[in-house]
């Protein structure tokens, strides 16, 4: 199934992901927050450990590369310095836990999903949204 993803900070005028389409193959039509999460972190995973860790001699990009950057926000070379492989399963553990202590909120087109193991209707349609939560900074009286 292709899940359509847009990822935000709050406080930033632009999407940090826009509308970005991955394909997520073991998720069932009415998937828990959970399992959309373990399913999306899985396809990231593999994504980061699949990368080619070569080292070009002069890295450069092509004008319709640029644009293209340029449209998502980010200009780079794609280049991984850390040559470690992620662990799949601390990843999963950290995203779940990084949920549950309020580091971001997630959004089923305009339904925010609030509990880890309550259900939602997926469709080809759905946009899911990850806000990542910011917390001010300040003391206490």
């Amino acid at each position: 199934m292709n899940l359509i993803i847009n990822a935000r900070q709050a406080g930033r005028k632009h999407a940090l992901i826009e509308k970005q389409t991955i394909a997520i193959d073991d998720l069932p039509g009415n998937p828990s927050l959970r399992a959309l999460l373990t399913a999306v972190v899985k396809q990231q995973v593999t994504a980061y450990n699949d990368k080619p860790a070569e080292k070009q001699l002069l890295p450069f990009l092509s004008d319709q590369q640029i644009t293209g950057q340029a449209d998502q926000g980010k200009v780079g070379f794609g280049t991984i310095y850390n040559e470690n492989k992620a662990n799949l399963l601390k990843a999963q553990e950290t995203a779940l836990q990084a949920y549950e202590d309020g580091l971001f909120a997630v959004f089923a087109d305009e339904e925010e999903l609030q509990h880890l193991d309550a259900t939602f209707k997926l469709t080809p349609q759905t946009v899911i949204t990850f806000i990542r939560l910011t917390f001010l900074a300040g003391s206490h009286w």
